[in-house]
């Protein structure tokens, strides 16, 4: 079974304890921070589908998308201003994460959740009650500055707070948390779009502000890692809390390790300096390749502009919301697999079937639009079983990112950081995947106009980069790292 990395739970460190109903409903508990990143994941695109919300602040694409098929279908959407609303908040994300770095280190994971879960819900409130794009964009900056926060903090608590042994299935629950939060915006974007007066993406943009309170009360009630605790000098604290999280009174093995690493950490006066050094390389080098691979799967083109895609595609307004919520829901139920898989199968068993997967489904959803789209992006009709099976493709393809390189995309960078660099390391995993999560959401449509069906090949020719990568770089790597991942 697979374990954790780092100073203080490297090879042969596997301490007593068991999984306690106090340390799971911590994890679980923090977990739910994935719930905003998710839900905004999901809002975004089905609002940017909606006539009455195009009408009111895009009106020059809303004329583009009433227009009928005989336009080109690739370059409806085309406009940099609808996709700066997607992506401001990932830019904002991008900067907040490395001010997250330091709270997390100074004040603690669940004060920097606390603080995330307040900025997002000032974000949705802005957003739900916006009168020109300036607010929209306003709103959504603050969105990005809590999810900023939630990336950051999350992955480590649920890390630190999680037994050796269920490590990895524990910090799955942070990826099934953002899966939970795209199906939950699927839904509501679906029934907001039945309400008359067209004032329903009101309701979708504000509704972000539900899981916001949830985060920010939950992590205020939450306790302290016992990392946290003695980075913060609460020594006399620990022994208790390690007590009541791994069940048994045996932790003292366990309490010395992670002061020796709190003492090397201490010795670290510039971690952002130190992670450059050629010992942390291996770590350095997954901190950067893992998140940079997982944006250019192109999951986001799906997960972002599903609603978008689909009525590309030729779906009405009210099927493609509702293709939406087919294809979230694949993405929460595949989603377990990994959390019952992650520790019995071994990441890179996960890591490969998933690249594999992914590149055939591509492949395929890139030959079916060609094939009726050409590259004239111009249609007549489009058969409900030819649709449906465009569907099919999708689903196979996100039920296999969301088994292997979504949650691992977060897991296994967030458990190899050594205590002394982990703050730092995980801003660049964090600032990593939000950077290029912002340049997917920012150029897509421009691409989808000019590539056309090509876009679906230049995501699969990064799908079969990483899946290589995987195969002849990825144990190396976690051995230079001193991992021990025993089902590798």
């Amino acid at each position: 079974m697979a374990g954790g990395f780092g100073i203080e739970s490297g090879p042969g460190f596997n301490y007593p304890g068991e999984l306690t109903w106090f340390a799971f409903f911590a994890c679980v508990i923090s977990a739910m921070g994935g719930l905003i990143f998710g839900y905004d994941i999901g809002i975004s695109g089905g609002v940017t589908s909606m006539a009455p919300f195009l009408e009111k602040f895009f009106p020059s694409v809303y004329s583009l998308e009433e227009e009928d098929t005989s336009t080109n279908q690739y370059c409806k959407f085309n406009s940099q201003t609808l996709t700066l609303f997607t992506s401001s908040l990932y830019v904002a994300a991008l900067v907040a994460s490395f001010f997250a770095s330091w709270i997390t280190r100074k004040l603690g994971r669940k004060v920097t959740m606390c603080l995330g879960g307040l900025v997002f819900f000032v974000g949705a409130t802005i957003n739900a009650a916006a009168i020109n794009v300036t607010m929209l964009i306003v709103g959504r900056i603050l969105l990005g500055v809590g999810v900023g926060f939630s990336i950051q903090a999350v992955p480590l608590y649920v890390s630190e707070m999680a037994p050796y042994k269920y490590r990895g299935s524990l910090n799955v629950l942070f990826q099934l948390s953002i899966t939970i939060g795209i199906l939950v915006a699927n839904l509501v974007n679906y029934g907001t779009a039945q309400i008359k007066g067209g004032w329903g993406w009101r309701l979708s943009l504000g509704g972000a502000a539900v899981p916001a309170i949830f985060i920010a009360v939950s992590a205020f009630i939450l306790p302290d890692t016992p990392n946290s605790m003695i980075e913060r000098g609460k020594h006399n604290e620990v022994l208790e809390m390690l007590r009541k999280v791994r069940g048994v009174d045996n932790v003292e093995a366990e309490f010395k390790s992670l002061i020796a690493a709190s003492e090397a950490s201490k010795q670290v006066a510039h971690p952002w300096r130190n992670i450059l050094l050629r010992k942390y390389r291996p770590q350095l080098t997954m901190s950067i390749l893992i998140p940079f691979f997982q944006q250019l799967t192109g999951i986001n083109v799906v997960m972002f502009y599903a609603p978008v895609l689909f009525k590309t595609l030729g779906f009405g307004s009210n099927a493609s919301l509702f293709s939406s919520v087919i294809t979230g829901a694949f993405n929460s139920g595949a989603t377990f697999v990994s959390v019952n898989g992650t520790d019995k199968w071994g990441r890179r068993a996960l890591f490969m079937e998933g690249g594999i997967q992914m590149l055939i489904f591509q492949s395929l959803v890139a030959l079916l639009i060609g094939l009726k789209f050409g590259v004239s992006g111009i249609i007549i009709y489009m058969p409900k079983w030819y649709t449906a099976l465009v569907l099919i493709c999708i689903c196979g393809y996100v039920v296999a990112f969301a088994w292997s390189w979504g949650p691992l995309g977060w897991l296994v960078p967030s458990e190899i950081f050594p205590l002394e660099i982990r703050s730092a390391a995980q801003s660049i995993t964090a600032s990593v995947n939000m950077l290029f999560t912002f340049a997917v959401a920012q150029v897509f449509l421009t691409m989808l106009c000019h590539l056309k069906f090509g876009l679906f090949i230049f995501f699969a020719a990064f799908v079969l980069a990483m899946t290589v990568f995987v195969l002849a770089l990825y144990k190396t790597i976690l051995i230079d790292c001193q991992a021990q991942i025993l089902t590798i």
